[in-house]
């Protein structure tokens, strides 16, 4: 078979404070995260938006230890699923890519190719596909297997989604099952699932399927635990003026608590590994708008980390993407049409929301022009008198 290797992808998160800045920076300059009508406006914009941002998304991983943990635990699931596979009889190279901080993806393509890997699975630790998680990954790969005659040699295969197979299942209904038994009454326990959230703008506009295995996903979870207890489904982490997946869940929390709900189990479903939106955001954030609209408990299910049944499910997606037909980066779903973190690009007239946005727009492109003649120190306010 050749020299085997695995390729682990994920976002990647600052190892210390000082990362926070340039992290936040690579995040926004994906067009996939925010995407403009103007490409030359992506760099000053994520420069900006990093630089408004830095000091609060500081603060917050300060409140976590001062960094993000994801690297690590990235590094330990590598670990932990190199002699998994090992142990099956199956000598295989695990690699990690992330998108926005090291070791980037490229960082990993780099060290693949020093090791004349000769087959390589692609597997992303994101269990439910969108075009701007895995999406977002695929595609950058795919322009280095186009730009490089060496990549091309490699038989690869990716494993696009994999959010319904029985071992993540298992493992995740045994985390959940254990956070339950801490109640008096487990029977009682809300369950609580709360996944991250992207626009409504890609699921409805470019056929992006995450929504959909987000709800089948929760379903099958709560089948696989096989009890009684109610659960609910919303999304996190929504960002600019746009309107996300809902419900939104510090909207859910509140209407539950009105409801009378008192316990809650609450699931992080798109996490893989603990990082800020379990750590900060969940247990920090969430837990406060949960205890002041009135739940009494609210405990947290761990994200899976290495759970060893989980561990096992990877390996056994790896063992049978190299025994199956591959799949490649022009069979990954992708965008229809190139749809944008905003509403509708038609204008209309009066208080609404397509003239707010491009109000919106027009101010950030004037402030983006005004920073960079403050910066060079020359243009057309400095030649009006305007700026000194």
């Amino acid at each position: 078979m050749g020299r085997v290797g695995v390729l682990l992808l994920n976002l990647g998160g600052p190892d210390k404070i000082e990362d926070v800045r340039p992290f936040l920076y690579n995040l926004f300059a994906d067009p996939e995260i925010i995407r403009l009508p103007f490409r030359w406006l992506q760099s000053p914009l994520a420069w900006l938006i990093s630089t408004l941002r830095s000091k609060k998304s500081q603060a917050n991983y300060l409140q976590i230890g001062g960094g993000s943990p994801l690297r690590r635990i990235t590094e330990e699931q590598a670990q932990a699923l190199q002699e998994q596979l090992r142990q099956r009889g199956q000598e295989v190279s695990v690699y990690i890519g992330m998108r926005y901080w090291h070791p980037f993806t490229e960082e990993a393509i780099s060290r693949i190719k020093r090791d004349q890997i000769e087959k390589l699975v692609i597997l992303p630790l994101y269990p439910q596909f969108s075009i701007s998680t895995s999406g977002s990954s695929f595609r950058l790969l795919e322009q280095l297997w186009e730009q490089d005659p060496v990549l091309q040699k490699i038989d690869y295969t990716v494993i696009p989604t994999w959010f319904d197979r029985p071992g993540y299942l298992a493992a995740m209904a045994d985390l959940i099952a254990q956070e339950l038994d801490r109640f008096e009454k487990p029977e009682d326990v809300h369950v609580f699932f709360s996944a991250h959230g992207v626009p409504v703008s890609y699921v409805e506009e470019a056929g992006d399927p995450y929504q959909s295995e987000i709800e089948q996903c929760t379903a099958l979870i709560m089948k696989t635990l096989d009890r009684p207890n109610p659960y609910t489904l919303a999304y996190q982490s929504r960002v600019g003026p746009v309107e996300w997946l809902k419900p939104y869940t510090e909207d859910a929390l509140e209407e539950l608590a009105a409801e009378g709900v008192e316990n809650l189990a609450v699931v992080p479903i798109s996490f893989v590994s603990e990082h800020i939106e379990t750590l900060q955001e969940i247990d920090m954030e969430y837990r406060e708008v949960a205890e002041e609209a009135g739940i009494e408990r609210f405990e947290r299910v761990p994200a899976l980390n290495t759970h060893p049944i989980f561990i096992n499910e990877l390996a056994t997606m790896v063992t049978d993407a190299l025994d199956s037909p591959p799949v490649h980066f022009s069979e990954v779903a992708r965008p229809q049409k190139r749809v944008k973190m905003y509403p509708q690009e038609g204008w209309e007239w009066g208080m609404t929301t397509s003239a707010e946005v491009w109000n919106g727009r027009v101010a950030m492109i004037g402030l983006i022009a005004l920073i960079i003649e403050m910066i060079l120190g020359r243009g057309p306010l400095h030649a009006f008198g305007l700026l000194g």
